[in-house]
């Protein structure tokens, strides 16, 4: 008989059988399954600071907007990412805030609202241009000073491009990119064709579908349109909503202008076909409207808060790692307590009533608010958690 050969360690000739390892039983190196990457985005309605909420955040030396704004703060800075909409311009060097009909606003606005959380804005509105290219240029400037992101409008026409964010989760990295438009500027003349994104749903579409080829993983687009104090969306925005989703290009998109809630809907369309969800119009954040100037609902508004999912990669399944796609969609009705200093609250939050908001009054402002959201999304229970480090804003070259 032929003595079997005994390999040693390192495939050497082993001098002692008890040396010997069996190569035919070497354990196979254990493929596991990637996790899932999550995060949250919020985001909010129009920042539109008339001049009596100006005084209510005014101080002995300037201005602090962040006792309005508190009630908030869990709800802004769990988010992944938070991005709101900016009504009004700051004002240039030199000149005086200002309200309606040709706003201008302070800086500490902007200095406030990074404070509390938001990582950027829109600032396409149909305000955008009331201090001109100068007001377009000071409001700009705030935003980097203070470190937000800004889309919609641009000092040149190379700023004129999609703001992106990064996120790191799960190992992995996501672009989201945030375009903005607004259907006018209240027949003031633009002075550049860059200095504001109007409505062209076509463009929008191209810049979408040019950003996805740069690398982004996420599109959201912000809509400043169209009727104002009206709960149910108009033709233009369903349609321009309807386009968006076909294209299958657009992730989300949220509207803004109505100044009241509108509904929250997930259309057919949208990447990979699976839908995409429109919030029609969020209603003011913080402003001075309610029943005294305009409609009742002036007063409330939803914080949307979206849910989006990357699928990891599975090697026993022999799946690959699956693009970011928003998985949920739901809300926060809020509301402002114009007499008692212009507070903004959460409305499921004060259901015995605050400041000078009466319990009876806070059921009836969550009634406007649920009934205008329709049954798709859902109510928000509970402050979104921070799922990773903060985005990276990209600033631009």
């Amino acid at each position: 008989m032929v003595p079997a050969v005994v390999l040693g360690l390192g495939g050497c000739l082993a001098k002692d059988p008890a040396q010997a390892v069996d190569v035919s039983r070497s354990p196979t190196p254990t493929r596991t399954a990637e996790p899932d990457a999550h995060f949250t985005i919020v985001a909010g309605g129009d920042v539109l600071p008339h001049m009596p909420v100006l005084a209510s955040a005014r101080t002995a030396d300037g201005y602090d907007f962040t006792p309005l704004l508190a009630g908030l703060d869990p709800w802004v800075s769990g988010a992944d990412l938070a991005l709101c909409n900016m009504e009004v311009p700051v004002t240039p060097a030199g000149s005086s805030p200002s309200g309606y009909p040709v706003f201008g606003t302070v800086p500490e606005v902007v200095r406030d609202l990074r404070a509390q959380g938001w990582d950027g804005c829109s600032t396409a509105s149909n305000h955008a241009v009331d201090r001109g290219q100068a007001g377009i240029d000071a409001t700009i400037d705030a935003f980097d000073t203070f470190g937000l992101g800004h889309v919609g409008t641009a000092r040149s026409e190379a700023e004129d491009t999609p703001q992106l964010y990064r996120l790191d989760r799960a190992g992995r990295t996501f672009t989201v990119a945030h375009l903005a438009v607004t259907y006018g500027t209240n027949g003031i003349p633009v002075g550049h064709p860059w200095s504001v994104n109007l409505i062209d749903v076509d463009e929008i579409v191209a810049r979408a579908t040019q950003a996805r080829a740069d690398g982004a993983d996420v599109v959201l687009v912000s809509v400043h349109c169209c009727t104002e104090y009206v709960t149910a969306p108009d033709a233009q925005q369903v349609d321009v909503a309807t386009r968006l989703a076909d294209s299958g290009v657009v992730d989300l998109v949220v509207g803004h202008h109505a100044h009241v809630p509108q509904p929250i809907e997930l259309l057919p369309g949208g990447p990979g076909g699976r839908g995409m969800w429109v919030a029609y119009g969020l209603g003011n954040y913080v402003s001075n409207q309610d029943s005294a100037c305009c409609v009742a609902a002036t007063a409330s508004s939803q914080l949307l808060v979206v849910q989006v999912t990357a699928t990891g990669a599975d090697p026993r399944a022999g799946t690959e790692a699956g693009p970011p796609r928003v998985t949920s969609a739901a809300y926060l009705p809020l509301t402002v307590d114009r007499r008692g200093g212009h507070r903004v609250h959460a409305l499921p939050e004060i259901s015995d009533g605050a400041g000078q908001l009466s319990a009876s009054e806070v059921a009836t402002r969550l009634g406007q608010v649920t009934g205008a959201a329709g049954p798709q999304a859902t109510v928000a229970a509970t402050p979104p958690t921070p799922t990773g480090d903060p985005p990276v804003v990209v600033r631009r070259p």
